[in-house]
């Protein structure tokens, strides 16, 4: 991977080990990828969206018209015909307006569909270690957090900047056309919309990207302390760990208030433009009617006009405001898309998402084939200054099972999760066969299997499966024998086919373990490591 793809894969890498966030270039890039066969759709919208707004303009062309009307005293026929033309353009312009919406919807649906596909098939196939060195609540953050601002961002952009866009430069044309001395009067808002929209854009990123990194942090702090509560309870960590959650929701409370603030000081600006152009509108009518130069039906119609401007000049700007708090959430989203394993040191070659199975190697007689593990050398540390293991050599053979015993903290969890390829070590190398773990991708055939397990919701056979799709019911019922599980199995009410899961038939501990260990069995990996997979 060259220098330039690297940077535009993985953009600027979190803090503290945290997945990296998207460059700009990167973004847009996953954007046009995920739109490239939707530029149809986004023409109709587009077409539809600007026949509305320019059947919106009829409505105060025709009222500053009817105001001329009855200053000369036009018979009333020609206020109903008026009447009449402003109902036509009305509904006309509402039924445009309708149709862009629901494109647009539907649009963005897809658009965002394809993009959380993305995510968690991005996410499902990243090395474990550079997830657990992330944390948990990084990624989780991503996929909720960020996806929801996305979403509600990407439905806002289009639809107020196409419409916004042809509204202001066919209302433009309009005061053109009634006397470009009115289009000159409202010269006079641009500077303060200049100066409104680059002092915001000059603050505002950079807020709402930290906003998003400080909501992760969050996530991450709440998350570790509700999956260790047990911890948490034993070694009455209650008070440190709220702390730090405090600590973590008042960082977020911070940076909101602050991009509130930024937010507010635009809209500020946006207000005294509209006072100026108002003003400046007002008095250019007064001197063309009291020259002669104009009507006060003309007026009346350049009023509205602008009036008409304040909504789209607001949605067009305030879209900036939603895109850069969406943008931020898409560049980190899109860091976990386009993340590779260069990023990270020493991280396994990420294999795709057809071949993140476990697959038996077969010895050709049809049994799946042993493999040895040699560690040479390794030490390892979750923080360089208290190192966890120290040049620690193990040769086990293959086909052997061995038991590695020892006080609690001495490192038994911490070896099992680096000969899995979970984390890598500092020092030293470990050989499962003649594959470095550092460097394995889909060939690393380990699977570990810890007491903490989960059971996914759907089908019981849909659980079971995961570890080997094409498993047949008597080969799943074989594994589940294996385990013990067979008998409380056929006792459920629907047996392979019954829900499991967080909505579904509630299972022990005990149950769980027997399932994951089921898992395991269907897998028939190489090397198996179990870390007191059995406590319950």
């Amino acid at each position: 991977m060259t220098a330039a793809s690297a940077q535009m894969a993985a953009g600027t890498p979190g803090a503290a080990g945290q997945l990296p966030v998207a460059t700009a270039r990167a973004t847009r890039a996953e954007l046009r990828d995920l739109v490239r066969h939707q530029w149809w759709r986004i023409g109709f919208i587009v077409t539809v969206l600007a026949a509305g707004a320019a059947a919106a303009l009829v409505v105060p062309a025709t009222l500053g018209a009817i105001v001329d009307s009855a200053i000369a005293g036009d018979p009333p026929s020609v206020l109903w015909r008026h009447g009449g033309l402003m109902l036509a353009a009305a509904a006309a312009g509402g039924l445009l307006t309708g149709l862009g919406v629901v494109g647009s919807a539907r649009l963005f649906d897809t658009v965002l569909a394809g993009l959380r596909e993305r995510l968690i098939d991005r996410a499902l196939t990243l090395p474990q270690a550079r997830v657990e060195a992330a944390g948990t609540g990084d990624l989780v953050s991503r996929a909720s957090d960020d996806v929801a601002e996305v979403g509600e961002g990407i439905t806002k952009v289009l639809p107020a900047f196409a419409g916004a866009a042809f509204t202001i430069v066919l209302t433009s044309l309009g005061l053109a056309l009634l006397d470009f001395r009115y289009l000159l009067a409202l010269l006079v808002v641009i500077p303060v919309h200049v100066i409104a929209v680059r002092r915001y854009l000059r603050t505002a990123p950079a807020i709402y990207a930290a906003e998003r990194a400080a909501m992760a942090a969050r996530a991450h702090e709440l998350l570790g302390s509700i999956h260790g509560l047990p911890t948490v309870h034993a070694y009455q960590l209650g008070p440190a760990r709220m702390a730090g959650i405090t600590r973590r929701s008042w960082a977020v409370v911070r940076l909101s208030m602050r991009a509130r603030i930024v937010q507010n000081i635009f809209i500020a600006r946006l207000n005294l433009a509209e006072y100026l152009g108002m003003t400046a509108l007002l008095l250019t009518g007064f001197l063309l009617v009291g020259q002669d130069s104009g009507t006060v039906g003309a007026t009346t119609t350049a009023m509205l006009f602008f009036l008409a401007l304040f909504g789209p000049i607001a949605q067009l700007l305030f879209v900036i405001d939603d895109l850069q708090s969406a943008a931020a959430s898409l560049a980190r989203i899109v860091g976990v898309i386009r993340c590779e394993s260069d990023d990270w040191p020493f991280a396994a070659s990420v294999p795709t998402a057809a071949t993140t199975q476990p697959r038996p190697a077969a010895d050709g007689t049809g049994q799946s084939r042993a493999l040895a593990i040699a560690v040479s050398g390794v030490s390892f540390g979750y923080h360089p200054a208290r190192p966890v293991l120290r040049n620690l050599d193990l040769f086990i053979p293959a086909g052997q099972q061995v038991a590695l015993v020892g006080a609690s903290g001495a490192g038994k969890s911490t070896l099992a999760a680096l000969i899995a390829g979970i984390g890598h070590p500092t020092a030293g190398r470990i050989l499962v066969g003649e594959v470095d773990t550092r460097k394995a991708g889909d060939d690393q055939q380990v699977v570990l299997i810890t007491q903490e397990v989960h059971t996914f919701a759907g089908t019981l056979r849909a659980d079971l499966t995961l570890a080997r799709p094409a498993a047949t019911d008597n080969e799943i019922a074989a594994a589940l024998t294996v385990v013990g599980a067979g008998a409380w199995v056929n006792r459920l009410p629907g047996g392979l086919d019954t829900i499991v899961g967080a909505h579904g038939e509630r299972l022990t501990p005990a149950q769980a373990q027997q399932l994951a260990l089921a898992r395991l069995v269907l897998a028939d990996p190489p090397v198996a490591v179990l870390d007191e997979a059995t406590a319950e």
